[in-house]
């Protein structure tokens, strides 16, 4: 647990440096950050292996649900992630996660307060991919290009038994609970259906795709987006 901890934070502050740098570069060149593609998945749809393969196509980093997730649960961590804005873009940020909490109506409990400000941060900061933990639903949608990755049960099935070696019964069950756990916090936090495709700009059915064509066709979308194509 310790040793998971100081990986955590060797993670974090290496993104911290990174950011401090970009953020001295854009203001230099005098420049507005990239926007940022957040990544949804249903389970086996290939979805890790895709982002990977994005981030390294775009030049952009790729932060996953499980950082976040700890960074989130973490006081010390949040508050290292969240006082990395300057001051204009803290208030422009505050401004946007106030109202999402006064539109969406959404309980501000301690974990969710964390939550937001860590991704809204991630946001402000920008070229980054962000993957899972309802990150398009707190991020502004007009610098956001929001994409899903889904691909038949059949199929993710088979994914997930190859990946863990599990037998296909224990891989179902798997997918079944890990999706139900999805769209359940989806539901608990941000009052919203995970499946409902029109919180995203792009659906991308892996049946047909192998990741590199899929990280390419999310590219090509993204670089056709109106907000990517004025960078």
């Amino acid at each position: 647990m310790k040793t998971q901890s100081r990986t955590l934070e060797k993670l974090v502050e290496q993104q911290l440096g990174k950011w401090n740098f970009q953020f001295k570069e854009r203001k230099k060149e005098k420049v507005k950050p990239r926007p940022i593609i957040s990544i949804s998945r249903e389970t086996g749809a290939g979805g890790s292996k895709i982002c990977k393969r994005l981030a390294e196509l775009l030049d952009m980093d790729l932060i996953g649900s499980e950082i976040i997730q700890q960074v989130a649960e973490s006081a010390q961590m949040s508050a290292k992630v969240i006082e990395s804005l300057d001051e204009k873009d803290v208030s422009a940020r505050d401004n946007w996660l106030e109202s999402l909490f006064e539109t969406r109506h959404l309980w501000p409990d301690v974990y969710l307060f964390h939550l937001t400000k860590v991704i809204g941060t991630i946001g402000k900061h920008g070229n980054a991919i962000v993957v899972g933990r309802g990150a398009h639903y707190i991020l502004p949608p007009e610098d956001t290009f929001r994409v899903k990755i889904i691909a038949p049960l059949d199929i993710r099935i088979k994914n997930i038994s190859r990946e863990h070696n599990l037998s296909t019964t224990e891989a179902e069950k798997y997918v079944i609970k890990t999706d139900s756990g999805r769209e359940a916090f989806v539901k608990k936090y941000f009052h919203a259906d995970w499946t409902d495709v029109s919180h995203y700009d792009l659906v991308l059915n892996t049946r047909v795709f192998s990741v590199d064509a899929a990280a390419e066709t999310i590219k090509l979308a993204f670089l056709s987006w109106p907000r990517a194509a004025k960078e």
